[in-house]
């Protein structure tokens, strides 16, 4: 069950007792990474564009959040996470509940332990088919509209199956290449990631090949668990070479 804010964005900013609590920026980061580890600045600071959350600002320019303003941020990201909602309807929500009104929470529309990635192996052949959706559920989920969506796969970044249904990656993807576009980084410019993620991708697949050709079903379940295993190692290794290539640049 998904909690809900107990007050509105600013709620309380207007106290001695709220002052003393208020966060910065990279606090509220920290925070809200224990449970959204994929978070970042600049997905803080667009939601506060969209007017999900207003912090305050100090003399300087700084913004401070206050406890209900983090407790709002989880409730904004715990929606788009499990229930795949729009910001829209998330804002729709919110205003209600500043006014006491009871929001309903549409049930999850597929299962959560496949969308945090903790499926057992031995189910995962089963739910393969719950983990798609179709291009108008991609669109509503990835808040992106037709022309975006059309131009993100002529570069090959986002693309459906034979049967025109994309895998449930397609959205973190949208997402992601949506906010890239918001610090001027065209889809021309993300195609070496995608090449990047492709040759990452193939030498996983060299690694477990053997166990996928495997007689033993519970060995070629066992390279099910070591590709997962081997592409969450890829992703920190790339994330921490990039971070150091731009520290070597930087300072």
């Amino acid at each position: 069950m998904a909690q809900t804010p107990s007050g509105g964005a600013g709620a309380g900013t207007g106290t001695a007792t709220a002052a003393g609590r208020l966060m910065s920026i990279g606090a509220v980061l920290n925070r809200l990474r224990e449970e959204f580890p994929e978070i970042t600045i600049s997905k803080i600071r667009f939601l506060e564009s969209e007017g999900l959350v207003e912090p305050r600002r100090t003399p300087s320019g700084y913004r401070k959040f206050t406890p209900e303003d983090v407790e709002r941020l989880g409730y904004v990201l715990r929606m788009q996470r499990d229930l795949y909602l729009p910001l829209k309807v998330i804002r729709e929500q919110l205003d209600a509940l500043a006014r006491g009104e009871r929001v309903e929470l549409p049930a999850p529309s597929r299962p959560r332990e496949l969308l945090d990635g903790a499926l057992e192996d031995s189910e995962a052949e089963s739910t393969a088919t719950a983990a798609r959706i179709g291009r108008a559920e991609l669109l509503a989920a990835a808040e992106v509209d037709e022309g975006r969506l059309a131009e993100w796969e002529s570069y090959g970044l986002i693309g459906p199956a034979e049967d025109g249904v994309y895998d449930i990656e397609a959205v973190q993807v949208a997402r992601l290449v949506g906010d890239l576009g918001r610090f001027g980084l065209e889809p021309r410019h993300l195609r070496v990631m995608k090449a990047a993620a492709d040759r990452e991708a193939d030498l996983v697949e060299q690694v477990v090949a053997p166990l996928r050709r495997h007689r033993n079903p519970q060995t070629r379940n066992h390279a099910e668990q070591t590709a997962r295993e081997l592409a969450t190692l890829s992703v920190r290794l790339h994330a921490a070479l990039v971070q150091a290539a731009l520290r070597t640049r930087l300072h």
